[in-house]
């Protein structure tokens, strides 16, 4: 059974990392919690509600109740605790894809080495200020870099890419939050990338089930499981304190990775006093040469409930969903425990700029399911009542990691989170949006001051949206 770790008790050295996920374990987890009463049910719920962060034997009592009544308790849970910590605010980023040179065989991803159909580009310099100019026209601050793995993305070729990322700028436009997803670094590469002022460092492990792992992975650096686990833990060691995890739904029992994220969060705590900053869910899509195979496939039913368990297990880590999923699918879950979502993406090497119609899988990675633009999502995130965000105050004021930890825990991020959503918005009505758009966004502005029980505060907040108005930019608290 693996070693069961306690915060600040053991040395990184100390630790078989690699062992911190260990099968047998997670699927007796799962079994001794089968068929639970509808009273320990509620009685999880209500620990989470009381802002605990839950165990695995409880998460796994969340995952065994399989009634209806019950699973609709849990998604009423989460979606009562997503308000208490989160409120209304939801935050907007974009993927921008740089390299789609690959040296591994990933039996699901079209990036994949022995795919012959996908069209090998790596973007210029001048082909990534472009395609950040057209983001940064639409109204995007925050982007993740996204990159194939091989040697020309080394680390110093990363660095340089944000650098560049960093100083474009296009009238008010402006990208203040750069995250990378990329292959994992030794630590002398993680702070080569860090000094280049990246935000998120993000790796998905994919499955956290080793034989599910190596079925998949079929060469290349990546089939190395202990090495893609660890990954995080050099990040860390290189002072990277913001990390994002995930895993690919589809390649194993959902139940399974569902834990596996659980146990990756619990060795975060245990080692660093701080867990992963986000979680990610992503569903296997089709893609340039591979079909979705029925195996593991996770419905819709199966998807909305497990995001529901998710945000009730970890009430302070962000929880993010892509476009991979259908507009739908993406309106349902934001409403118990997503907070962060992607608009007007498009995954094609240099997509933005060329503006195409319709996805070509041979220039991307997967297919996407929601390919509204920013301003549609916006709209419709307004019509819902969310607050769309684009803040990257706590990375500039270092409130990351542990410092993260302090405000978020207790709940008083939110009240940082949400006037700092309202600024941003502001800058976006302004700048950006429609007027149908922009009266929309005001009026849910004014409905959101009218909760400020600070009367100084609310009238600080009122200042800066009125300085927003007149043209000053990059206000926050």
């Amino acid at each position: 059974m693996s070693v069961i770790y306690h915060p600040q008790k053991y040395k990184l050295e100390d630790l078989p990392m690699q062992n911190f996920i260990d099968s047998d374990e997670i699927w007796e987890i799962l079994k001794r919690n089968e068929n639970p009463t509808p009273e320990r049910v509620r009685e999880v719920i209500a620990r989470s509600l009381d802002k605990h962060r839950l165990s695995l034997d409880e998460t796994a009592v969340l995952i065994n109740a399989n009634t209806p009544d019950l699973i609709e308790e849990i998604k009423n849970g989460a979606r009562e605790l997503k308000e208490r910590v989160y409120g209304k605010r939801i935050v907007l980023f974009a993927p921008l894809y740089i390299g789609n040179l690959c040296v591994n065989n990933c039996a699901y991803c079209g990036f994949r080495t022995d795919n012959k159909k996908q069209k090998r580009i790596t973007l210029s310099s001048e082909e990534i200020r472009a395609e950040v100019e057209m983001l940064e026209d639409s109204g995007h601050k925050r982007l993740i870099l996204v990159y194939g793995e091989h040697p020309k993305y080394d680390a110093a070729f990363i660095a340089e890419t944000v650098r560049n990322v960093y100083s474009v700028k296009k009238g008010n436009g402006e990208i203040r939050r750069v995250n990378i997803n990329a292959a994992p670094m030794d630590i002398e590469g993680f702070k080569v990338v860090k000094d280049a002022g990246i935000g998120t460092y993000q790796v998905f492990q994919e499955t956290y089930d080793r034989n599910a792992y190596l079925k998949v992975h079929l060469g290349g650096k990546k089939r190395d499981y202990d090495w893609r686990i660890t990954a995080l833990d050099r990040a860390q060691e290189a002072g990277i304190d913001d990390v994002g995890i995930g895993a690919l739904l589809g390649l194993y029992d959902w139940r399974f990775e569902v834990l596996g994220l659980l146990r990756h969060v619990n060795h975060f705590e245990a080692v660093y006093n701080v867990g992963p900053h986000t979680i990610s869910f992503p569903r296997l899509k089709k893609a340039s040469g591979f079909e979705v195979k029925p195996e593991f496939d996770v419905s819709d039913e199966e998807f909305t409930r497990l995001v529901a368990i998710l945000r009730l297990a970890v009430p302070y880590t962000g929880m993010i969903l892509t476009a991979r999923e259908p507009a739908h699918i993406r309106d349902e879950v934001l409403q118990f425990g997503v907070s962060q979502i992607d608009g007007g993406t498009n995954i094609e090497m240099k997509g933005y700029s060329s503006k195409k119609d319709q996805q070509d899988l041979d220039h991307e990675q997967f297919t996407i399911g929601d390919n509204r633009t920013l301003n549609e999502v916006m709209e419709e995130l307004l019509g819902h009542g969310y607050l769309p965000s684009f803040c990257t105050a706590c990375y500039r004021l270092k409130r990351t990691g542990e410092h993260f930890m302090e405000f978020s825990v207790p709940g008083f991020i939110k009240r940082f989170c949400q006037p700092n959503a309202m600024l941003t918005m502001a800058e976006y009505l302004e700048d950006y949006a429609p007027a149908e758009t922009r009266e929309k966004g005001y009026k849910l502005i004014a409905e959101n001051l009218k909760d400020y029980q600070d009367e100084q505060f609310r009238e600080k907040l009122i200042d800066r949206l009125e300085r927003v108005k007149k043209g000053e930019r990059d206000l926050y608290f």
